[in-house]
C-alpha cells in the first residue's frame, strides 16, 4: 500500500504516512494493540521504531522529547495542518493563537461537545442534544446540563474562545483519563462521558459564615474508550505540559493548573507554613495550598492558572491533607 501524496510504502493499518504525515484516505484503521517493545509516547499506541510519526495520532515519534530539567514534557509535534483520523472522518487542528479543531465528519460518524465551542458547520450536519445524568447536582455544581450532539456528513469547526492550546488525547479501548471540569470540548461517539466527585475541598469561617471551596471544583469529568479507539479533544489556557509519574512518585501543583490524569493517578490536598518569627499568622496561616500527586501515571498541567477562593483566609477543616512547616 501506498501514500496518495508523496508514493512511499505505508502499513495496512496506518491512519497517516510516516514518511509525509499525509493521512491515509480509506475507511475506519483497525484498532492498534498497545505495545510494550515501542509504542508511541502521546497515545501509546504501538508502532515500527522506523516510523517518523505515529500513523494512529500523527504526533512526531522520532525527534527528542522536549523535556525540562524538571521532568515536564511539551505537547508532542505535529506538522501545521495536522489530520487525526476517527473512524472515516478526519479532525485538523489549525491556528496556534486560538486553534480551531475543523472536523469533516463522514455519515457514520458524530462527536458530541458542549455548546458554547461551536464556531461554524455545513448547513447539512445534524445537531441535536445529549441528556446528562444528575441534573440538579450538575446544576448545582455549574456544570452543563446537557451536551450537543453531531452527526455528518459535513464539515463543522469548534474553539474556545481565549488563548492556549488544542490537546488531542487518542483513546486506546479500555483507555481512560479523568479531567477537571470546564476543560472538555469535543468527543467522539466511541468515547464514554462520566463525571465523579473530587473529594478535595477545604472550609473557611465558622458558624454562618462557613463556607466550603472546592480547588478542583466539586466533579471532574471522565471519558473512556470501550470497543474501539476515540478522540477527546481539551483547551488548555498558555502552555501545556505532561508528566509521567512513577510508583509513589509525588509532585505539587496548583490546584487550578490540572488538567487531566490518569485514574491510577492519586490527590490531596498539601498546606504549607512558612515560619515567620511571629506568635499568629491570622489569614496569612494556609496562603500556601497545593494539590499533592502521586504515582504511577501521567498528569498534565497548563501554565495558566486562577487563584483560589479562600485559599489566603484561615481554613478551619479540609479534606484528606498532609501539612509541612518550613
Amino acid at each position: 500500500m501506498f501514500c496518495s501524496n508523496c508514493g512511499a510504502g505505508i502499513q495496512a493499518n496506518a491512519a497517516f504516512c510516516v514518511s509525509c504525515g499525509a493521512p491515509v484516505k480509506r475507511g475506519a484503521a483497525p484498532p492498534v494493540a498497545l505495545s510494550s517493545e515501542f509504542s508511541c509516547p502521546w497515545c501509546r499506541a504501538a508502532i515500527d521504531p522506523a516510523q517518523l510519526s505515529c500513523p494512529r495520532c500523527g504526533a512526531t515519534v522520532n525527534a527528542p522529547p522536549v523535556t525540562t530539567e524538571s521532568g515536564w514534557a511539551k505537547l508532542p509535534g505535529r506538522k501545521d495542518m495536522a489530520k487525526l483520523q476517527f473512524g472515516n472522518s478526519f479532525c485538523q487542528i489549525e491556528g496556534t493563537y486560538v486553534p480551531v479543531a475543523d472536523l469533516n465528519l463522514a455519515g457514520s460518524d458524530s462527536v458530541y461537545f458542549t455548546h458554547h465551542v461551536l464556531l461554524w458547520k455545513d448547513p447539512q450536519v445534524n445537531i441535536t442534544t445529549m441528556s446528562l445524568r444528575g441534573g440538579w447536582k450538575r446544576m448545582f455544581a455549574g456544570l452543563p446540563l446537557i451536551m450537543t450532539q453531531a452527526q455528518g456528513p459535513g464539515h463543522i469547526a469548534f474553539s474556545r474562545d481565549a488563548p492556549g492550546e488544542m490537546i488531542a488525547l487518542p483513546l486506546q479501548p479500555g483507555e481512560v483519563v479523568e479531567v477537571r471540569e470546564h476543560l472538555f470540548m469535543i468527543a467522539t461517539s466511541s468515547v464514554t462521558y462520566d463525571w465523579f466527585t473530587t473529594g478535595v475541598w477545604f472550609t473557611t469561617g465558622s458558624g454562618n459564615d462557613r463556607e466550603t471551596h472546592y480547588p478542583l471544583g466539586s466533579f471532574m469529568d471522565r471519558f473512556s474508550a470501550s470497543g474501539s479507539p476515540g478522540l477527546l479533544l481539551l483547551h488548555a489556557a498558555g502552555n501545556v505540559f505532561v508528566r509521567e509519574l512513577a510508583p509513589n512518585q509525588s509532585i505539587l501543583i496548583k490546584p487550578t493548573s490540572l488538567i487531566f490524569k490518569d485514574p491510577s493517578v492519586e490527590m490531596q490536598l498539601h498546606f504549607e507554613h512558612p515560619r515567620t518569627g511571629f506568635s499568629s499568622w491570622g489569614s496569612w496561616g494556609n496562603r500556601y495550598l497545593w494539590l499533592r500527586l502521586w504515582g504511577p501515571g501521567r498528569v498534565a498541567v497548563q501554565s495558566v492558572f486562577e487563584s483560589i477562593e479562600g485559599e489566603s483566609r484561615n481554613i478551619s477543616s479540609c479534606s484528606l491533607a498532609t501539612e509541612q512547616r518550613w
